[in-house]
């Protein structure tokens, strides 16, 4: 789908793009054919006249954009030209998006993203679909409990899965909201495939004003990479099919390193919260040290962890200026990937220790 500012979690489905190739001998993952994208969208004007004032099919960019995709995408010119008459601009999700984002403190996040609602609300959906739920999860090595967490944070098990048709949210982002312009073009060009991939009209799919699909919010990349017709139906359907979407949702997991067995994060304490300790907090989030680097520099595990694993150090504001020290291991950096906000990794293991026995 993401330095990175925690956001309203609709956001926060941006992340979802940043991501490594699908393992190919997966025996659920479609085998439908998925080519890839035209690599570079072309440059974006930020001179050209507005899409706002000119309209979709008016527009340069709009323009630059047929000619790009019809030479290196398996639409024509005729058809992008009628794909831009009928989409619609949306002028209130660049509205949206230009909203000052203000990150909360972890006390405040957690409330809203991984209180006992979301806990126990995961319980109930576990609970429906635990057949289907833990036969994936013992597929893909990927516990039960992460996934409905990541349903859970993600749409509310289902519930809010967003009302915005990607064939006017995403041409509205990528031709006018030029900071983004490059990754919103990107992705409407994977949607496109998408469309005619799966045999459907491309105004009949809906998701967030960000263009995140479904139970998991898939951006149109991640949906053509990772998403898995489980239930073999001859669709990946990750509106209503929950085998599709945890199946779906594991084998992203899976594409992006999660170590079976592995924990998310640890606490720790810190001999002394040194300059270079407060830096390192800092940081952006990669697996550069190993754990044996970050107890030379003072940092001391409160539960048994090898040192040669690699980890992040990160603080959660617990209650107005009060932290608490963690690591993060590889399945942190997993999850991150899914989400580039450290809240949410924290939030989702949250979410899955209440639902599962702990341990994570």
């Amino acid at each position: 789908m993401k330095t990175k500012t925690v956001l309203l979690l609709s956001a926060a489905v941006l992340a979802l793009t940043a991501c490594r190739s699908q393992q190919a001998s997966d025996p659920v993952v479609s085998a439908r054919p998925a080519p890839a994208a035209p690599a570079k969208p072309p440059v974006f004007d930020p001179n050209a006249a507005p899409v706002a004032q000119t309209g979709f099919p008016q527009n340069a960019n709009v323009q630059q954009f047929i000619r790009h995709q019809a030479s290196h995408g398996r639409y024509s010119e005729a058809e992008l030209q009628q794909f831009f008459e009928r989409a619609q601009y949306k002028g209130n999700i660049i509205s949206i998006m230009n909203r000052p984002g203000t990150s909360r403190p972890w006390y405040e996040f957690r409330r809203g993203n991984a209180g006992s609602g979301k806990i126990n609300g995961g319980r109930r959906f576990y609970q429906q679909n635990r057949q289907v739920i833990d036969q994936v999860a013992r597929e893909y090595g990927v516990p039960a409990e992460i996934i409905v967490a990541i349903i859970g944070i993600e749409t509310n098990y289902g519930s809010n899965m967003g009302s915005f048709r990607l064939a006017d949210s995403l041409p509205t982002l990528g031709f006018d909201y030029p900071r983004r312009a490059e990754f919103f073009q990107k992705e409407l060009g994977e949607f496109l495939l998408m469309a005619k991939e799966e045999g459907r009209d491309p105004f009949s799919f809906m998701g967030s004003y960000a263009g995140a699909m479904g139970m998991p919010q898939f951006m149109p990349s991640s949906y053509r990479k990772w998403a898995v017709d489980y239930d073999r139906d001859g669709q990946r359907n990750i509106w209503g099919s929950v085998p599709d979407v945890a199946a779906s949702v594991a084998n992203y997991m899976k594409a992006h390193g999660w170590q079976t067995g592995g924990r998310v994060m640890v606490p720790v304490s810190l001999a002394e919260t040194t300059p270079q300790l407060l830096a390192l907090i800092e940081e952006k989030t990669a697996l550069n040290y190993t754990v044996g680097q970050l107890r030379q520099m003072g940092v001391v595990p409160l539960e048994a962890v090898a040192d040669h694993e690699k980890a992040v150090l990160f603080r959660l504001e617990v209650a107005p200026e009060r932290f608490e020290y963690y690591i993060g291991l590889n399945n942190f950096y997993s999850i991150w990937q899914y989400n580039h906000s450290r809240l949410y990794v924290s939030a989702v293991r949250d979410i899955a220790n209440g639902i599962g026995q702990g341990g994570l």
